[in-house]
Parts: structure tokens; C-alpha cells; sequence
């Protein structure tokens, strides 16, 4: 060979060794990963309790012991062999797995790149098995003493790997990999018994709960656990159950979203976009809601081999499990009252126990309390009370039935007592309370007066107007505060509300059946000349697919050629919005969707802000007329304990939460 032969390169069969780490490059991550294919062995392994022990962040050493149906001495070696596995009994299980594991090649990954340890005894055998596996060699099975079940240990994980063990983190970080590994398959598996311990120090111990939300509890803390909507719905085909946060209880990202299909747990954009879907108008921009669900549904619908983490799955009708998770997530928001609360919940009947419970519909009115016997003092206050009631709804005093119904020692003071006689009351040297100076008694005011027009009845007329001009409003159902609340109440409390947000809810709502009515649509503008749009090539196959969709909505287009498009007509309740502007907007929410939305979804941020528009502002006076058919309007809608931007609309005060502040519960009873 001379000097200007060029030399081909040589293809090569790879050693058994070098094939299982390049896999583990992909399959074992970091120690988590280790932690996740191990437990998940553990649980196809029908294990009733599973231990897991780790040190310095996995690195130094990871134990993983379980009770299940354990190995036979002979399987051993086929347990860290590529592409072995016991999950799949024949080739056509590939299409219909049923477990968590079935590739074959975690065990093989792991023994190539750590120390590993495993002893093993099945059930029914007298005797265990152990086998030593360092860097991908595999020593010779050997007789050990073990409990029936598997204890595989991990040490010096990538020690024959540098450059992957010089990119772990800090021991603290991997261990927090590890820790969320282990939540996801403990949530998913409430049934079994986990352990989690760290440097000898037990984390989480955690029996085996019947009720999904004791697990939850046990993780997440009161907090999330006592603000949890049970969601339940099932067909023929497709299981949800679980549980979603209320409103309030946000976060500013997605990680406390747990899908479980199946079992596994899973990441699915489109899943979490159908979750944010349902919770549109419930959270601002930016916060995303917490969720425990779990999907279950039979094994040839789905397809969990697209990826070695198994993370990611493909369903054979995507929009089906996307549309039924939507409307059973919105079913049950219907059925639930989400108004925001104040302090703890309520205990007793008007809250009940345990989560998702206690969120009464403001429509069902509960029975009344069976009659009691009241003393002549309760059936005094009961008619002062009702006084009282009377004056608020017609602005008349009945203070005739008022004075004969109390007795001398509740009547006025005023009008049996002069200052002197109260102060013969009191000891020598006690001043006698003057509440004016000159020593006059308030004059008395007119009968249909509020308590606070009853300020300085003798100042000047004008006076009198600008005091008048500053009250608030009052109505049968309520009065407004600093222009920009209203306060009313119900059988159970005390309601504070935004009149901008709730007026934004109820004109949203309208907005909609008028233009997304049955049998109605809206009304378009056609252009004098047609507006061309350039897109990308994946926009314009999105806009010429939803043609008719958008058509719906007034928004009629048509082939330019190339990446171009052509805009003939635009809604014509939005003349100060550009077409083009409109359609991109349009075309995020189609593409973002992932399915044909509907109209409402497609307009819905067009819509809220033309509610917002034309809201009553904070500041603004409102006549006791438009205060009493704002509040009737809000039980005539859904979702008005939101705004469509996702604020709350208002605020509820249980009446022991008023009575716990005022401390009429006693010592222990206060916050």
C-alpha cells in the first residue's frame, strides 16, 4: 500500500459490553434512573412492600429490596442480558403491554456501567441466589441465605464512565431527582408499602393507604390535600379518576401535574394542554394548576414504546382521551362551588371533612333547622333581628313593634335617662360619659335613616349633601364599599365581591351565547380588498385544514399559493383589530390544541377582552338598581366565581371564620 492509498474505514460488530453503555447513555440518565427501572422491576414483580436506600445522591450506593415473586438461580444471568426481559411471553405482547418495564435493557445498562449486587429467592424455593455484575462482567451464581423477593445493590455508579460521572450534579441535587423518581411511582402505586431512605435516615415511610388522598397527604402536606376536587368518569373504554387542585391553590409551573396512564406515569403535551384548557378563565396567565389523575384504559390503545424512559405514549385516538378529560374536568367545575374562601374551612355540617368536600352549590338551599323553644330574651333578639331585616329591605322603622317588643332594660336609654341619672349610677369621682360636649343627647333620626346618614344631622345643608353624595349604595342583597366592592351574604357567610371582576364574568358569558349561540354566528366584515398573510409552512397547514372551523367564527380565508394566505373577511365586532394579528392568534391556539377546537375556544381571549372593556371599572358609583340586578346575575351564570382572566370574583367569610376572628369560639377557638 502506498502512500496515496486511501484507507476505508472498517465496520465492525461492537462487543456485548460496549452496546449495553451506549444504551445506557439513553436508559440511565442519572441515579434517579437507576431508582426508576429498579422499583418499577420491584412492582411488575407483584412486591406488597419495596425499600429503597440511597447515598451521596445515588453515586456511592443505591439499595433497592422488595418481597416480590423473586428469580430463579438459573434466571439470574438472563436478568442482565440485552434485551431479555420476562414482561413480554410472546411477540405479539409488544402491542398490548401491560407492565412497567418490557425492553430488556435497564438491568444490562446498569450492570455496565456500576458494581451491582443481586440476591434473589423465589417463592416456594429453601434457598437464595446471589450474583456479582462489575462494569458488564458477570461472576458465576453462588448459594446465599435472603428473604423470599430481590435486594439489588448499586455502588460506584459510572465509575467506568468518567466523563458521564463528571456531569452529575451535587449530592443534594441527584438525591432531589431521586425523591421526585420515587413520588411518581409511590403516587401511582398507593396500594404497596414504600421507604425511602437517605444516608441511613428515613425520608418518607409510607403504609399502603386505601384512599388515594392519604398518599397525597402524605407528600404534599395539608395544604394541597384539603384543597383537592375528586373527578371521577368512566365509559366503556376510558377510566378518570383522581383528583385536581381548586383555583386558589397554584403554581407557577407544571411539575405538580401527575398523569398516571395505566399505572405509568407519563408526560403528555396534549393531556396538559386539555387540563389548561379546562381551567381557562379559573387561573391568571402563568400559573398552572395542580392535578393527581389517572387514566386507565385497556393496553392495545396505546403505545408505550416510543421512548427508553417510557415517559412519552401515543394514543390510537388522541382526540378522544383529549376531549374526554376536558369535559369531565369541566363536568365537574359546573357541579362545584369554587368561590374563593378566607382562613380554614368550616367545620361541622356546612363543610363536612375530608378533600374536595364541603363546596356547597350556592343554588340548593338547605332545609331549615327543626324548631327549638326559645326563652322571652331569644325571642326578643329574634324580633330586634328581624327589625332590623325589615328596615334594611323597605327603609322604614317599625318602631312601634321595635319598643314593644323590648323590654325597659333593652329599650333606649335615651328616652328614660338624662346624663345626670346615668352618672348617679356610678361611684363618687367616676366623670359621667358625655358623648357631646354641651351635654345634649343626639337628636333623633328619621325613621328610614341608615346608620351611617345618623352623622351630624345639625351641620349645614350642604353638608348634609356631600356626606350623602359619599354613602354607599344600598340594596335588599347587598351595598357597595369604596366604590369597588360589593358585600352581601348567604346562609353560611359573609361574600365580599369585585363588581369589576363579577361584571366581566356575567358580560363574558353573555357576549358568548349571543355570538356562540345555537343557531346563531357571528356576524363578519367582509374586506373591500382581501389582505394576503405570509405564514409558516406549518401555520399555513394549520389555517387551510381549520378553514371551515374558523368560517364559524367569522373568519373566512383562502389559498394565496406558497406559504401565503389570503384574508376576505374578519369578525366585525372587532373593527379595531387587524386581521393578520387576529389569525395568528387564531392559529396559536389550533396549533397549540393539538384538535379542532371549538369556537368558544378559538375566541375566547377575543371575548374576554371585549368583557373587560366594557366592565364597570373600580371607582365607579353604582345605584342600588344596578347593584341589585348585578348580584341576581351571578347565579344565572357558570364560573362566576372567576373572572375570565382567572382572578377570583369573591371573597367567602364562613361564619365561624368571622366568629373564630371576633373570637366568640373562646381562647382555643382563635387563630
Amino acid at each position: 500500500m502506498n502512500a496515496t492509498t486511501k484507507a476505508f474505514p472498517t465496520i465492525r460488530q461492537l462487543p456485548a459490553n460496549l452496546i449495553n453503555q451506549i444504551a445506557a447513555g439513553e436508559v440511565i440518565e442519572r441515579p434517579a434512573s437507576v431508582v426508576k427501572e429498579l422499583v418499577e422491576n420491584s412492582i411488575d414483580a407483584g412486591s406488597h412492600r419495596i425499600e429503597v436506600s440511597v447515598t451521596g445522591g445515588g453515586t456511592e450506593s443505591i439499595r433497592i429490596s422488595d418481597d416480590g415473586c423473586g428469580m430463579l438461580p438459573e434466571q439470574l444471568p438472563l436478568a442482565v442480558a440485552s434485551h431479555a426481559t420476562s414482561k413480554l411471553p410472546d411477540d405479539d405482547s409488544l402491542f398490548s403491554v401491560s407492565t412497567l418495564g418490557f425492553r430488556g435493557e435497564a438491568m444490562a445498562s446498569i450492570g455496565s456501567v456500576s458494581q451491582m449486587t443481586i440476591r434473589s429467592r423465589a417463592e416456594g424455593e429453601s434457598v437464595g441466589s446471589e450474583m456479582v455484575v462489575r462494569g458488564g462482567v458477570i461472576e458465576p451464581v453462588s448459594p446465599a441465605g435472603c428473604p423470599t423477593g430481590t435486594v439489588i445493590e448499586i455502588r460506584n455508579l459510572f465509575f467506568n464512565t468518567p466523563v458521564r460521572h463528571r456531569f452529575l450534579k451535587t449530592a443534594g441535587t441527584e438525591r432531589g431527582h431521586i425523591v421526585e423518581a420515587f413520588t411518581r411511582l409511590a403516587l401511582a402505586n398507593p396500594h404497596i408499602h414504600f421507604v425511602l431512605s437517605n444516608n441511613d435516615k428515613v425520608m418518607h415511610d409510607l403504609p399502603a393507604a386505601k384512599n388515594w388522598s392519604e398518599r397525597i397527604r402524605a407528600f404534599f402536606g395539608d395544604e394541597i390535600a384539603e384543597s383537592l376536587i375528586p373527578i371521577s368518569d368512566a365509559d366503556d373504554a376510558i377510566k378518570i379518576s383522581g383528583y385536581v387542585s381548586d383555583p386558589s391553590v397554584n403554581r407557577g409551573n407544571n411539575r405538580m401535574q401527575y398523569l398516571f396512564l395505566n399505572g405509568r406515569h407519563i408526560r403528555d403535551r396534549s393531556l396538559q394542554h386539555a387540563l389548561g384548557e379546562a381551567y381557562r378563565g379559573l387561573l391568571m396567565v402563568g400559573r398552572f394548576p395542580v392535578c393527581f389523575l389517572r387514566l386507565d384504559m385497556p393496553a392495545e390503545l396505546i403505545d408505550v414504546n416510543v421512548h427508553p424512559t417510557k415517559l412519552e405514549v401515543r394514543f390510537t385516538d388522541g382526540g378522544k382521551v383529549y376531549g374526554r378529560l376536558l369535559q369531565t374536568l369541566r363536568h365537574q367545575f359546573l357541579r362545584t362551588d369554587m368561590t374563593q374562601r378566607v382562613g380554614p374551612a368550616s367545620t361541622g355540617q356546612e363543610t363536612g371533612s375530608g378533600p374536595g368536600v364541603g363546596r356547597e352549590d350556592p343554588h340548593v338551599h338547605r332545609a331549615p333547622d327543626p324548631p327549638q323553644s326559645f326563652s322571652s330574651s331569644t325571642q326578643v333578639e329574634n324580633q330586634q333581628r328581624q327589625a332590623v331585616i325589615n328596615w334594611a329591605r323597605t327603609g322604614q322603622d317599625d318602631s312601634t313593634t321595635r319598643s314593644a317588643a323590648l323590654p325597659p332594660s333593652l329599650g333606649n336609654p335615651a328616652a328614660t335617662h338624662t346624663p345626670s341619672e346615668f352618672s348617679s349610677e356610678f361611684p363618687s369621682g367616676t366623670p359621667a360619659f358625655q358623648p357631646f360636649d354641651d351635654g345634649r343627647l343626639p337628636s333623633k333620626p328619621p325613621a328610614d335613616a341608615a346608620p351611617w346618614d345618623t352623622e351630624s344631622l345639625d351641620t349645614e345643608s350642604s353638608d348634609k349633601n356631600q356626606d350623602a353624595q359619599k354613602s354607599p349604595s344600598v340594596c335588599y342583597l347587598g351595598f357597595q364599599v369604596h366604590n369597588r366592592y360589593l358585600v352581601t351574604q348567604d346562609e353560611t357567610g359573609m361574600v365580599v365581591i369585585d363588581q369589576h371582576a363579577l361584571h366581566e364574568r356575567v358580560l363574558y358569558e353573555r357576549v358568548c351565547e349571543k355570538v356562540l349561540g345555537e343557531g346563531s354566528s357571528l356576524e363578519s366584515q367582509r374586506l373591500l380588498v382581501p389582505e394576503p398573510v405570509s405564514l409558516t409552512p406549518a401555520e399555513r397547514t394549520t389555517a387551510i385544514d381549520a378553514k371551515e372551523t374558523m368560517a364559524k367564527i367569522g373568519l373566512e380565508i383562502d389559498d394565496f399559493g406558497g406559504d401565503s394566505i389570503v384574508i376576505s373577511a374578519y369578525p366585525a365586532m372587532l373593527p379595531h383589530t387587524p386581521p393578520a394579528d387576529m389569525l395568528r392568534v387564531v392559529l396559536e391556539s389550533l396549533m397549540s390544541a393539538g384538535k379542532d377546537p371549538d369556537a368558544k375556544d378559538l375566541l375566547n381571549h377575543l371575548l374576554s377582552t371585549i368583557a373587560c372593556k366594557a366592565a364597570v371599572k373600580a371607582g365607579d358609583p353604582l345605584s342600588p338598581e344596578e347593584i341589585t340586578a348585578l348580584l341576581e346575575q351571578k347565579d344565572l351564570y357558570h364560573d362566576t366565581h372567576h373572572c375570565p382572566h382567572g382572578r377570583p370574583t369573591a371573597l367567602f367569610f364562613s361564619r365561624d371564620e368571622l366568629d373564630r376572628m371576633f373570637g366568640r369560639l373562646g381562647p382555643r377557638g382563635r387563630v
